[in-house]
């Protein structure tokens, strides 16, 4: 029995998000998150972006996925890269985060409120 060709692709776009927001976490959720844990204000602007992603991707009416929080990552890297971002080659400092590590901060945590065997 042969696989459908759409069950491939669409099996492979699952590991690639998941690479994706693993990659995403390496770099900046797991530190990130540690620090908004210790600092309230921290925490609270990653809650304003994470509501504001939720709000981007409809999550008020439709569950968040992982291809669409590692899509959304991407596209806000991407954009960022236009105007000549680059990731951050030192260790950040989470004591004043700018917008743009402080929403791809807010993904790492709404990924981390999905069901873990989606991010396995």
């Amino acid at each position: 029995m042969r696989v459908p060709d759409n069950r491939v692709a669409a099996r492979s776009a699952v590991v690639s998000a998941r690479s994706t927001l693993t990659t995403l976490t390496a770099a900046v959720g797991t530190a990130g998150l540690a620090a908004a844990t210790a600092n309230p204000g921290l925490l609270a602007e990653v809650d304003q972006h994470a509501a504001a992603v939720r709000d981007s991707l409809h999550g008020d009416s439709r569950p968040l996925t992982v291809a669409a929080l590692a899509g959304y990552a991407e596209g806000v890297r991407a954009a960022a890269r236009e105007h000549g971002w680059a990731p951050p080659a030192t260790p950040i400092d989470w004591s004043e985060p700018d917008w743009l590590l402080t929403r791809l901060l807010a993904v790492c945590a709404l990924a981390r409120s999905l069901d873990p065997r989606h991010l396995a």
